[in-house]
């Protein structure tokens, strides 16, 4: 699993500041890299929410100088219109995060429009089975839960592929154990997180408690 160095000095924990790359979001760090080669002098970042999208911009912005738009959808269309203009005339490149590209984020003005349908769109896929095992590790070790190979395995068979279950997950495993003061288990994550709707447990299903 490669690593991206975020260059700057950030007030969070160890590790915040390493983008994870996998198969599933190497295509979009590497065309950041290459922001020379855009047709324009901006882009749209999309993708999954906690995907790491807003961090992978201020990685750009930092290596290339350039300035992010984040959660591009909730700001005023005149302000983006305006650094979309800026760009091109001070050949600074300009990132737009967002959920997902136009039409699905319904644009009104029609100047921004046509600009947005000029710009490319570099996207994040949802996490591939590396990556969801990278960022399992990971986040455990952040919140110093001692999570055995056996747990993380059992997770990657029943979590749903993507970051907000990974997440939501991860947080209510934390809140139990500090709540219960209970070892971290696999009896203990399924009693957690099946209940809350984040796994399918194929022992529910078999009756086999060993699935």
């Amino acid at each position: 699993m490669k690593q991206l160095a975020l260059p700057l000095p950030y007030p969070e924990e160890a590790g915040e500041t390493a983008f994870l790359i996998s198969s599933s979001n190497s295509r979009a760090a590497q065309a950041l890299k290459r922001w020379g080669a855009w047709p324009v002098m901006a882009a749209m970042l999309v993708g999954p929410r906690k995907s790491g999208r807003s961090l992978l911009a201020r990685i750009f912005a930092a290596q290339s100088g350039g300035t992010i738009i984040d959660d591009a959808e909730r700001v005023d269309e005149e302000v983006i219109f305006h650094a979309w203009n800026n760009a091109q005339a001070d050949r600074r490149p300009l990132l737009i995060v967002a959920d997902a590209p136009p039409p699905d984020w319904p644009v009104t003005l029609p100047d921004l429009r046509s600009r947005l349908a000029a710009t490319p769109i570099i996207a994040i896929d949802p996490p591939d089975e590396a990556l969801m095992h990278a960022l399992l590790e990971r986040d455990f070790a952040r919140r110093g839960l001692d999570a055995r190979p056996e747990l993380v395995q059992w997770l990657l068979a029943r979590l749903e592929r993507s970051h907000v279950a990974l997440v939501r997950a991860v947080d209510a495993l934390d809140q139990e154990v500090g709540q219960t003061r209970k070892r971290l288990s696999i009896p203990l994550a399924r009693g957690t997180l099946a209940p809350a709707g984040l796994i399918i447990d194929r022992a529910m299903i078999t009756g086999n408690d060993a699935a």
